[in-house]
């Protein structure tokens, strides 16, 4: 006989977990108690098979339960106690979090579409196992009234679960039934017969709205288009289950363990041959965003289009609707979660809004993933995954960053705790600011922080950089491409001296200049540009970057060829004027950018000429790779610099798709090249890769396969995106070792109103 008093840290609230331990224990004929605590779950269990009680934590904890430490140290016997009690909750310094958002559960799912089930077909059931989290929650604790269910008083058979240790309701914050939760605006037969009408219907999903319509409607799907001003950026599209979206994508089993996760993101998945969709969806690209259905809402619809089957073994058969499901964000701006915000905001856009009584807390955007080098990577890190706490090499000051500009995040350090926001978007405009505010103002509510000093990107005319200064905090600016590269190290748990090749669009850069293709090595909280792609001109400054067909006059400017750029480039803009800026050294600054040498070659293969949205060419080049080449001779590398003038020279005797394989091809063969004497001066066999280019899955396989090939390990971002999203997460923690390290800066002077 013996007793242990044991700690559970990690995610443990609010997911079941002691209930699970309640049901364990007495499994085991074990006896003691549980509680929460600030730090967790707190419990002490006495008896014979304690080895089993423990060894049960890691096979059969609840679905969202994250644990990152047991600690279990012996206690005192109590020869007189008899049976396992869950405690009432103690409340101290706070080190737990919250749950993120998780789709419906098997459970919930069979009790959905059980006639007999007091919960048949209604759209808000949930459970401890699954639901909504963090865009309901107010603040921590982690109760009921804190969070947006405080309105919906449980009727007594709620009462009677919540209350019930052996019931997987019990203490489930947002649990409701027919009887006293939340109501839907408009009935599923209502919504179904708006969509197969070829109508736009808002629906409010659990982190914002979404705009949906029937995807086989090629006209519905032009319309939502242009409503919402798209441009050619893909939509992504929801399906029933796995096997209906093997009708339009090549469903690998990476793709497919991501689709059927908890948190279900849109995945990108490789579109087949001859799907029968509206090129509309994805215009020109070879990947399709899917997602499958994760709130009871979703798979009502997919439900009453399958005729009301009951049971669950209709979701094993492949179903025919398939919705367009988009963001409800007009014009670039945070998508909307209100009801009457989301009638003033899609007035005009869409048909017909399907709101309800459940307030949403906090916005969220949809997880998009993609399986890069064979291992799960995000493109955007939201829904279903914030606030999942990052685990960084050492605990420190807590420190808030703010990321950069493009795909904004914020990023809060709690011990060695890093929590990354959701994805914020783009701060061209005064209502993603005020979110990128709301979201450093949630984190800081609910993980119960105050942080001691703020980290921003060196640009001075961020907007991320001002709000920065305006927080009163010392203030810490983190170069662009130093924060890539951190962030990739902070989640691989790297310390010491690091090479990384950031790879992006634009940066600025320590000189003034616009980087983005950098070798640099990191050490502590410095580093050293140790190289740089050769630069390009940019004529027109950032217009540049949307339309690639003055790259590639830049490019042929460089080969020598500038006299054949007005015939090359005539149809597309003012090329005359172009030539002459790009010879004059007028308005045309030169940039090491990546992305600049992708757009490049998309002009020259008469790829995109001009593109509607951001990485737009280079995703449409991409989408034509079948096997990368390689040119022999295709770069050139002196002092620090690689030079891809000839690989793009060659370009202009090839057609696109042959362009394309050559241009991924040499390109991963020349940065490996590139780095590897680097390496092999300093002893290192490991590399971190970052940047918008290493989203693309060609680049980011070429390179992974290219070191390995030498003995180098590629570390590539996974927990946060390898675009600006993971900024703020490099920023954070040079922060914090720069704290360690040198103490805080002053303050910075609040910047004066814009």
């Amino acid at each position: 006989m013996k007793r242990l008093r044991v700690r559970v840290r990690g995610q443990v609230q609010g997911v079941g977990f002691r209930p699970f331990l309640h049901g364990l224990a007495h499994r085991l004929a074990l006896t003691g108690w549980v509680l929460n605590d600030g730090a967790g779950v707190l419990a002490e269990v006495q008896g014979e098979a304690l080895e089993r009680f423990l060894a049960a934590f890691a096979k059969d904890a609840p679905p969202l339960a994250r644990i990152d430490a047991v600690e279990a140290e012996d206690c005192p016997i109590r020869p007189d106690e008899a049976g396992f009690a869950i405690l009432a909750s103690q409340h101290g310094a706070v080190t737990t979090g919250i749950a993120p958002d998780a789709a419906v559960c098997p459970a919930c799912l069979a009790e959905l579409f059980d006639p007999a089930d007091r919960r048949y077909r209604y759209p808000f059931l949930n459970c401890t196992h699954c639901g909504p989290r963090f865009t309901i929650t107010r603040a921590l604790p982690y109760d009921r009234p804190q969070t947006a269910m405080a309105g919906f008083p449980l009727c007594p058979d709620c009462a009677a679960e919540y209350a019930d240790p052996a019931d997987r309701r019990f203490h489930a914050q947002p649990t409701a039934c027919p009887a006293c939760g939340p109501r839907l605006s408009h009935s599923i037969e209502e919504v179904l017969a708006a969509l197969r009408g070829g109508r736009i219907v808002a629906i409010k999903g659990l982190g914002g709205f979404h705009l949906a319509c029937n995807a086989f409607d090629a006209a519905a799907v032009e319309r939502l288009r242009a409503r919402k001003q798209r441009n050619g950026k893909p939509f992504a599209l929801m399906v029933a289950n796995a096997v209906s979206a093997e009708r339009f994508v090549e469903v690998g089993t990476a793709e497919r363990t991501l689709l059927e996760g908890m948190a279900r993101p849109v995945v990108l998945v490789r579109r087949r041959d001859g799907a029968s969709l509206p090129d509309a969806i994805a215009p020109g690209l070879a990947w399709l965003g899917v997602m499958l259905p994760y709130t009871p809402i979703q798979y009502l619809l997919f439900h009453e289009a399958a005729g009301r089957p009951d049971g669950t073994a209709w979701l094993e058969r492949p179903q025919d609707l398939a919705l367009v499901m988009t963001s409800a964000n007009p014009g670039g701006e945070p998508l909307a979660i209100g009801n009457d915000e989301a009638r003033q905001r899609l007035h005009g856009i869409a048909d017909l809004i399907v709101d309800h009584d459940r307030d949403i807390l906090i916005r969220a955007d949809d997880s998009v993933m993609r399986v890069l080098a064979s291992a799960p990577a995000f493109l955007r890190r939201g829904r279903g995954h914030a606030p999942v706490p990052i685990r960084l090499p050492r605990s420190g000051p807590s420190v808030l960053a703010v990321g950069g500009h493009l795909k904004a995040t914020v990023c809060l350090t709690r011990g060695n705790e890093a929590f990354l926001s959701q994805h914020i978007g783009d701060l061209d405009n005064a209502a993603t600011l005020e979110f990128l505010e709301e979201s450093a103002a949630h984190l800081r509510r609910i993980l119960a922080v105050e942080p001691v000093a703020v980290a921003h990107d060196l640009h001075p005319d961020f907007q991320s950089t001002r709000f920065a200064e305006s927080l009163g905090l010392p203030t810490l600016p983190v170069q662009h491409h130093h924060a890539h590269i951190a962030a990739v190290l902070a989640e691989h748990g790297v310390n010491g001296p690091a090479l990384g090749l950031a790879l992006d669009g634009f940066g600025l850069g320590t000189d003034g200049g616009s980087w983005g293709g950098e070798m640099l090595l990191l050490d502590g909280t410095g580093f050293t540009r140790l190289g740089h792609l050769a630069p390009l001109a940019q004529p027109g400054g950032d217009v540049a970057a949307r339309q690639p067909w003055r790259m590639a006059a830049a490019a042929l400017a460089r080969m020598g060829r500038g006299a054949e750029i007005v015939g090359r480039f005539a149809a597309c803009g003012p090329a005359d004027g172009v030539r002459r800026m790009i010879e004059g050294g007028i308005n045309a600054p030169p940039t090491s950018s990546c992305g600049r040498w992708f757009d490049a070659a998309c002009g020259l293969l008469g790829v995109r000429s001009v593109a509607g949205f951001e990485g737009e060419a280079p995703m449409a080049l991409e989408s034509l790779v079948r096997s990368p080449t390689v040119l022999e001779g295709g770069w050139r590398i002196d002092g620090g610099v690689l030079d891809l003038t000839f690989l793009l020279e060659s370009l202009l005797q090839i057609n696109a798709q042959e362009g394309a394989d050559r241009f991924h091809g040499t390109l991963a063969a020349a940065l490996v090249a590139w780095a590897m004497p680097e390496l092999a001066a300093r002893g290192l066999d490991r590399i971190a890769l970052s940047g918008g280019c290493l989203m693309n899955a060609v680049l980011a396989q070429g390179l992974s396969t290219g070191f390995a090939a030498r003995g180098v390990t590629a570390l590539l971002p996974r927990q946060a995106p390898a675009n600006d999203g993971g900024l703020s997460l490099g920023q954070a923690w040079i922060a914090m070792q720069s704290l360690l390290e040198e103490g805080p800066p002053p303050c910075a002077s609040p910047s004066p109103p814009a």
